[in-house]
């Protein structure tokens, strides 16, 4: 039996799937969802649990929060990653994308903490990271969803922490610049001071150094992992 349960959304590819492969080689059991099958086989091959599912759908976030405790007793950590919402010109998007992009990237993160606070308020403690992007930190024109609604997000991490720290459940979000999983031009590796985009293996390194013990003093932080892209001063 590994020590500690994690759960990860959108596990399939990308950012999810690194982390998934992070977490299950420092011993995690994972148990991953995402929308396609192709989390089925991952699952398999890390000897942990898939699910088919969307993080859009209350029911389908429950399922997974009820798959990991029923199988595995526990859970201890939480990577809540998503897909990417809707674009397009700020004034010009529809409500439905408004409103799709806010399923997306915020009332999943509040949706499944509701049936996991519990679960890990009995196991003594746990650790939540969000994937956010760096867009919630400074807003960008060309990801106007994400930017707005991230920033909610970043939001609702702080009043998390405030909440249930006394219960010793941690609350952060990474905010990824541009990573390897999409292609990026050389004119935006020409904007980021280190000059490269980011592996999705860092960006998993992070997420798995914020759900470790290392970290065991960090909650309430919305950490940007972007090359130095955005100014924090």
């Amino acid at each position: 039996m590994a020590e500690k349960v994690a759960i990860i959304t959108a596990a399939s590819r990308g950012i999810g799937a690194s982390c998934a492969r992070e977490l299950a080689s420092r011993d995690y059991r994972v148990v991953l969802m995402s929308t396609t099958e192709s989390v089925l086989d991952l699952a398999k091959e890390l000897d942990g649990i898939g699910l088919i599912g969307t993080v859009t759908s209350s029911n389908d976030l429950l399922k997974l929060v009820n798959l990991a405790h029923t199988s595995c007793g526990r859970v201890d950590a939480l990577v809540n990653n998503t897909g990417h919402p809707p674009k397009g010109d700020l004034l010009v998007i529809s409500d439905d994308d408004w409103h799709g992009a806010l399923d997306l990237l915020l009332m999943n993160v509040i949706r499944i903490s509701r049936s996991i606070v519990p679960i890990m308020k009995k196991n003594g403690g746990g650790a939540i990271v969000n994937i956010s992007a760096f867009g919630a930190q400074e807003p960008n024109l060309s990801f106007p969803t994400s930017s707005v609604i991230r920033s909610g997000l970043s939001a609702f991490t702080r009043l998390f922490a405030k909440r249930y720290g006394q219960d010793n459940i941690r609350m952060n979000s990474v905010l990824p610049g541009f990573v390897d999983s999409f292609d990026v031009s050389d004119e935006v590796r020409q904007s980021i001071p280190l000059g490269r985009e980011a592996t999705v293996g860092e960006i998993a390194g992070t997420v798995a150094f914020l759900l470790s013990d290392n970290s065991s003093y960090i909650t309430g932080q919305n950490i940007c992992v972007d090359g130095g892209m955005v100014n924090n001063i």
